[in-house]
């Protein structure tokens, strides 16, 4: 296995002085070079082929023992010093200080095809910033994130990938609900690539300990690297940085709306500065309609990374970034234009997201209104949202709403004052699709491209995190092929385009998360 490596980051990048490999506040450095633990029978259970493809690694490479071995932790590939990231970051809200790369480390990099990745193993083992806990990750984590990585690029949404899902041969202690209730599980390791993992709280972390000079250095590797298009590091090119990273950010937001998903965990270190889905954690897709519905166990009674509130979080994660960046530009005006511009666009884009599921393409002054009478309505019921939108590009008639509505509810009643309510919607509903310039064909193609057949539902994942428990991975593989094809009817995978499951409503990994792994 020959990989064409690169070592911009930690050759441009100031390195932590210190080499051991102990828990401590670490200064005027952007990362700490740290090997991972080997483990105990390492075996790999899946890889994605065009993950491997993107990093130049061949079926043969990824079927072989060493490739098993570099991508465990158990060999350190030539020529390579493995390294964890040092970065801060707001946890729900509160300044947590100093946090970094805790279970993550980062391999190397490598480049293919004009492309820069960073390939970086999650449950690795222990780093200086692993603060109390042990660097390691679970099974059923690792499996939730392996799938979702992959499936989010499938579904658009950016991301960052995954290569491959591995067993250690480890016993791991975990407090799955932090209940007291300590239970021994399968350690395993996800090997995570992107562009790059820099978040929010790596700027945050030099500008709390007010290390300007190396918040510069950090950003003009960034601009360098990753918005080379903006030209040059200066104030003028700082600003245009940030700017970038808002609408970037603002994006990757009004895609997780669009499909239904729910991070879970938006504290600043979990923030991209790429504007990547990162960090899957406690997340969920909507089942039930519900702005007021967290995935994150931790966060059910203020519920404030909620499906939505998630814009508004991104706001508030882009205004302590601005802050960070300040010490560099010295001038808070332009900042607040862009988080103004935020606001702004958020309206818009989220007018336009809803129009397109809605299949609703020419302009008319009322879709405002239309818009906020369905979702007021998809809320009188519990309504599953995946189900509803996808079977709405068949509506040509009233008559099919109330059919649509009984396929996507969770109800097995409907009273006839909701049906009554549901039928003068999607009368207006059809009215202002006798507007549209495209035939129903054309705008069904249009409506399916927007709204998925197959989401990562909770239970899904336990069904095959459940299954992996005894061995068999079978599972594990069929929803990783139906989900690369999301927007595809994909009659054999027909069973999983269905409401959740009554037994799955209140079971543990089906519905709510913590955030251990």
């Amino acid at each position: 296995m020959k990989l064409n490596l690169k070592n911009n980051f930690t050759k441009e990048l100031p390195a932590d002085q210190n080499l051991e490999n102990s828990r401590r506040q670490v200064y005027e450095a952007v990362y700490s070079f740290v090997n991972p633990k080997k483990t105990k029978a390492p075996k790999i259970l899946h890889v994605s082929p065009e993950m491997a493809s993107e990093l130049g690694i061949s079926e043969k490479d990824f079927q072989s023992d060493y490739f098993r071995d570099i991508f465990t932790g158990n060999a350190v590939y030539p020529k390579t010093k493995p390294y964890a990231m040092c970065y801060a970051g707001h946890q729900f809200g509160n300044w947590a200080g100093q946090l970094g790369d805790g279970r993550a480390i980062n391999l190397f990099e490598i480049e293919h095809q004009n492309k820069n990745w960073k390939v970086q193993l999650k449950g690795a083992g222990e780093t200086p910033y692993s603060r109390t806990a042990d660097g390691l990750a679970v099974l059923r984590s690792s499996i939730r994130e392996y799938l979702c990585s992959e499936a989010m690029y499938h579904l658009g949404v950016p991301t960052t990938r995954a290569l491959s899902l591995s067993l250690t041969g480890d016993e791991v202690l975990r407090d799955m609900l932090y209940d007291g209730n300590s239970a021994f599980e399968k350690g395993a390791i996800v090997s995570r690539i992107a562009p790059s993992f820099l978040r929010f709280g790596n700027f945050e972390v030099f500008a709390a300990k007010n290390d300007v000079k190396n918040l510069r250095i950090l950003t003009d590797y960034t601009i360098k690297h990753h918005y080379a298009h903006l030209g040059k590091p200066s104030k003028k090119t700082y600003i245009q940085f940030f700017k970038e990273v808002a609408e970037r950010t603002l994006t990757m937001i009004m895609h997780w709306q669009r499909v239904g998903f729910v991070h879970g965990v938006m504290n600043t270190d979990n923030m991209s500065i790429l504007g990547l889905t990162i960090d899957y954690g406690p997340y969920g897709w909507l089942e039930g309609f519900d702005f007021g519905w967290t995935p994150n166990t931790t966060d059910r009674q203020f519920k404030r990374y909620r499906y939505g509130n998630q814009p508004s979080i991104g706001l508030w994660n882009l205004y302590q970034l601005a802050n960070a960046l300040y010490p560099l530009i010295e001038d808070a005006k332009p900042f607040e234009e862009i988080l103004n511009n935020y606001k702004k666009s958020y309206g818009e884009q989220s007018l336009l997201m809803m129009k397109n599921k809605l299949g609703l393409f020419t302009f008319d002054e009322r879709d405002m209104y239309l818009i906020q009478d369905l979702e007021k309505n998809l809320e009188l019921v519990e309504n599953d949202m995946t189900i509803f939108f996808r079977l709405l590009s068949n509506f040509s008639k009233a008559e099919d709403g109330i059919e649509i509505l009984k396929k996507s509810c969770y109800e097995n009643e409907i009273s006839d004052e909701i049906k009554n309510i549901w039928l003068k919607w999607f009368n207006t509903y059809l009215v202002r699709l006798s507007k549209e310039l495209l035939t129903h064909q054309e705008r069904k193609i249009k409506m399916d491209a927007a709204n998925p057949k197959y989401v990562l539902r909770n239970y899904m994942a336990q069904l095959a995190i459940d299954a992996a428990n005894e061995e068999d991975y079978s599972l594990i593989d069929e929803l990783f092929q139906m989900l690369k094809k999301p927007y595809l009817e994909q009659p054999k995978y027909e069973k999983w385009f269905a409401k959740r499951p009554e037994w799955a409503r209140h079971k543990v990994g089906c519905s709510m998360l913590s955030c251990s792994s």
